[in-house]
Order: C-alpha cells, then structure tokens, then sequence
C-alpha cells in the first residue's frame, strides 16, 4: 500500500508490551511516531525528535533506545516496551511509586523516559549504586526536578548494599 507521498509501507510484526502486533509503516517513520499513531500508546512521549532529550525512551529487546532516532521498520521482529507496560492493570508499578514518593516529577513530560530507563537499568544492573544510577539517569534531560529525587526513587529500588543501610 502507499502512503500519501507515494512511497510503499512495509509490514512490520513486533511484539508490544507483551502483545504481538503488525503495524504498515513508510519506510522514514520513526518508532515513536508508530508507536503513538499506529498503536496509540501516547505514553510515549517525544521532545526534541533529535535524539537528545530521551523522553521518548522506551526499551528495545531490554535495551533503552530513543524511539525518535530509530525507525518501526528496524524494530521488526524486536520486543518493544513502554511506560504503558509498566502499569498493565491501571495501578502504578513499583518504579512509578517510587517516583511519586519521592517526588521525581513535576510537569510529568520527561518522566515516561526516565521510567523506561531506570526499568531497563535495574533490569541490567539490579545492585546498582547510586554513582550508576546518577550515570545512566544524566543520559535524559529533565528541565523541572534535576536528578536528586529521579536518583533517589530509582536508587530505592535498587538491591546496592550502599541502598540497605
């Protein structure tokens, strides 16, 4: 099929929190974009559509990506998660707690990626210390809380001997 600037759309089958789908994309659309406007997971959100502020963070086979950089069609055959994975039954998951209890949010735009990543980093690095988590959270731009309060509600979750005392 086309799309209106004539240029063919390619199928691509991924699995999306947990749910296989196939969605007909243009071969320039970005993941982020897919993910809004073809599956409508608006969770998803996009800043700078440059790859710098990492709102749009999502995971990609485990790993964080910026959904803005990366094409749907590159994501064929992956296991793509968003922040909507995180709450599948409507109630806030260990990670969004934290974050509510520790103050990590204010306008709320930033805070889907952060989510992602600091889900993707305790995945990875379960002991994490607060030196890494401070290290992996610097990668996203948050222009309201700084980093204290992300560090701490991802740092909370961590099993980090320096955590447990």
């Amino acid at each position: 099929m086309d799309s209106p600037t004539g240029t063919a759309e390619r199928s691509v089958r991924l699995t999306v929190n947990g749910e296989q789908r196939t969605i007909s994309v243009e071969p320039w659309r970005g993941l982020a974009d897919a993910l809004r406007r073809k599956l409508g997971l608006t969770g998803t959100t996009v800043g700078c559509d440059q790859g710098e502020c990492g709102s749009c963070t999502v995971l990609v086979d485990d790993a964080p990506v910026r959904s803005c950089l990366m094409l749907a069609a590159q994501a064929d055959g992956a296991v793509v998660e968003t922040v909507e994975s995180l709450a599948p039954d409507g109630e806030l998951g260990e990670l969004q707690t934290s974050f509510s209890e520790h103050g990590a949010l204010q306008c709320g735009f930033c805070t889907p990626g952060f989510l992602m990543l600091g889900t993707g980093l305790l995945r990875a690095e379960p002991a994490a210390d607060r030196a890494r988590i401070r290290e992996c959270v610097t990668a996203n731009l948050c222009r309201c809380t700084g980093y204290g309060s992300i560090v701490d509600a991802v740092a909370a979750l961590a099993d980090s001997p320096e955590e447990a005392s």
